[in-house]
């Protein structure tokens, strides 16, 4: 199942991260694509907050992963924009994030292709005359769950 939306504003990429978060209840793994700045960690951050975070939402660049727990549901925000070689996600010990479980929001998920699982949800956004652009795609029966409540 795809789906494709326009996200004019950042408020707008927080409510789409916060209607996806109420179909958010189990173990899911969603992949994040998108150039710098083009609304990843927005997105991330409307899923957080509307999961209970009340926080600050970063992304985690420099730390690679940000853990959240929510009434014994945990998250992990995880960037993968520092990985130059899929080969150190198995040094790093991804697999233990992706094999819990938990929910894995994963930016930059490119540059971990050929160490990662297919996702549930595959999201790319992109900036296409001052509009953002969402499109949302499921590998996943949890993924088509997820995007059934969007259409």
């Amino acid at each position: 199942m795809r789906v494709k939306l326009a996200v004019p504003s950042v408020a707008e990429m927080e409510a789409l991260g916060a209607r996806l978060a109420r179909r958010i209840d189990q173990v899911h793994l969603l992949y994040l694509h998108g150039a710098l700045g083009t609304g990843k960690t927005t997105l991330v951050r409307g899923i957080l907050r509307a999961l209970g975070h009340g926080g600050l939402v970063k992304s985690p660049t420099f730390t690679l992963v940000e853990p959240y727990s929510f009434d014994g549901l945990i998250v992990y925000h995880i960037d993968l924009y520092r990985v130059s070689d899929p080969e150190e996600l198995e040094f790093l010990g991804f697999r233990d994030y992706l094999e819990s479980e938990s929910v894995c929001l994963v930016e930059w998920a490119e540059r971990g292709v050929e160490k990662l699982p297919s996702p549930d949800l595959d999201v790319t956004i992109q900036n296409v005359d001052d509009t953002r652009t969402v499109e949302l795609e499921s590998y996943s029966d949890r993924g088509t769950e997820l995007l059934s409540g969007l259409t």
